[in-house]
């Protein structure tokens, strides 16, 4: 690593001097600047990584100097400390020193230790803040939108919706199968819009036990409870500047639900035990695997509170729904757990191919996922062939039972025809299955209740199966 190079502006030649010799012994590289004017030409050739200034010199000040330094620093997407070093010190050019963005403010005459610590200290605090914008902006780059796989119709229709929302505080609703990344979605709405730099706290509503959800929600006062030893922030409050993603919001019990909804209409909460509102800025992004509309009309999720959550609904497609995004999305992760494994470059065979993309898929994008880790894992040759693949895949038929057929017709088949009846003759047999219940049905076909009432409409059934 290259050592951190650091500017020393002052009119004085000794000092200029002194300052290089202490400055290099530690370890540093050091380029020196009579003047404010002459450090400016030398900062747009070559940035440091600190710079240290005179206060009082001919031609531009010091303060004049750092204000330019901080202006150009910005403009420039870069980040240089600047340390302000005089012999004429007072309260109020400190204040103004640091206002203006320096990093430190050092008395002359100084002690050589303690000036080094103040330079460390500023390269120090400036490696973690680089660090810190590094891993802000590898995390921008892993849930981008555009980093979502597939190119499918339905995938463009989310990409476009993700893209609208992504700069707003609307309240989002994301639909969907379980594993089909309701929570990649979140973090894509979250890493992509103008919240980036705030939290995204996940929350699975569906994990917290219901004694403890209002309290995790929305923070309690010490002595609220037994075991409230000490106030504590709710996670709706932490989430301030961010995002917040309830994923199963379908589990909240009912008082929670009243208080999420004023905290929606609001942006306010009331910890537990506590008399006051604490404002919160925080975007509400929800998920739900079960029908929020059924739900409701059972008593079992409030309508008021299923309005506000659901003002921009994102509905996630199944993944046997996107057949053609099933190549990229196997690339996709063998790619990764072949990265994550260390296993070099992977590929998979075309037999294999043709297994994973006539499977079902009642897992979604996350059984892939494992099914992928598993045969990466198991790989012993530098291609994953069926025999690495899970025994359900490759033992229980290629295709789903429903459209097998031995023998290709003489006279060639309707293809549309055909599976219309198919679908017809098991939809029916779910509805009967589940004694009416579209609900249960849509469960049994793994499908969600919006698409199997689609289905039910298009066959022309919705009016002979109306409950």
């Amino acid at each position: 690593m290259l050592p951190d190079r650091i500017l020393v502006v002052d009119d004085d030649l000794s000092m200029r001097q002194m300052l290089s010799i202490l400055l290099e012994r530690s370890g540093y590289t050091v380029e020196t600047a009579a003047s404010a004017e002459e450090a400016l030409g030398q900062i747009e050739d070559n940035w440091p990584d600190l710079v240290m200034t005179d206060l009082n010199m001919p031609g531009m000040h010091g303060i004049e100097l750092l204000t330019e330094v901080k202006r150009l620093g910005a403009v420039s997407e870069r980040d240089v400390e600047v340390i302000v070093v005089t012999a004429y010190g007072s309260t109020r050019t400190a204040v103004d020193a640091m206002t203006k963005g320096a990093a430190n403010y050092v008395l002359k005459p100084f002690n050589n230790d303690e000036l080094k610590m103040v330079v460390r200290r500023a390269l120090g605090r400036r490696a973690l803040e680089t660090e810190n914008r590094m891993l802000k902006a590898q995390l921008r780059d892993q849930y981008y939108f555009g980093n979502l796989i597939g190119s499918s119709a339905s995938m463009q229709r989310i990409y476009e919706l993700i893209d609208r929302v992504k700069d707003t505080k609307i309240n989002c609703l994301i639909v969907g199968e379980s594993g089909t990344g309701k929570e990649v979605v979140a973090r894509a709405i979250h890493f992509s819009g103008n919240r980036s730099a705030g939290p995204f706290v996940p929350i699975n509503c569906g994990a917290i036990p219901e004694a403890l959800v209002e309290s995790e929600l929305f923070g309690h006062k010490k002595g609220s409870f037994t075991g409230a030893v000490k106030d504590k922030k709710g996670l709706l409050e932490a989430a301030a500047g961010g995002t917040v993603f309830l994923d199963e919001v379908n589990s909240l019990p009912a008082a929670a639900q009243v208080k999420l909804l004023r905290a929606v209409q609001e942006r306010k909460v009331t910890p537990v035990g506590g008399v006051s509102e604490i404002e919160v800025d925080t975007r509400i992004i929800a998920a739900s695997n079960a029908n929020l509309e059924a739900l409701v009309e059972e008593g079992l999720f409030r309508e008021d509170l299923y309005y506000r959550l659901n003002v921009v609904q994102i509905e996630l497609p199944p993944l046997r729904e996107r057949a053609g995004d099933l190549p990229k999305l196997i690339r996709h992760f063998v790619r990764k757990f072949s990265e994550e494994y260390d296993r070099g470059d992977l590929s998979v065979s075309p037999d294999a191919m043709k297994v994973l993309q006539v499977w079902h898929y009642p897992g979604n994008v996350r059984e892939l996922s494992n099914i992928i880790e598993r045969s990466v894992a198991l790989c012993r040759e530098g291609i994953i062939s069926p025999a690495d693949l899970p025994d359900k895949i490759t033992d229980t038929g290629r295709v789903p039972m429903a459209l097998a057929q031995e023998e290709f017709p003489d006279d060639g088949v309707n293809l549309d025809v055909m599976l219309g009846e198919v679908e017809k003759r098991w939809l029916l047999a779910a509805l009967e299955e589940s004694r009416g219940n579209k609900t249960e049905a849509a469960k049994l076909l793994q499908m969600s209740f919006r698409s199997f009432r689609y289905r039910l409409a298009k066959l022309g059934l919705d009016e002979i199966t109306a409950d």
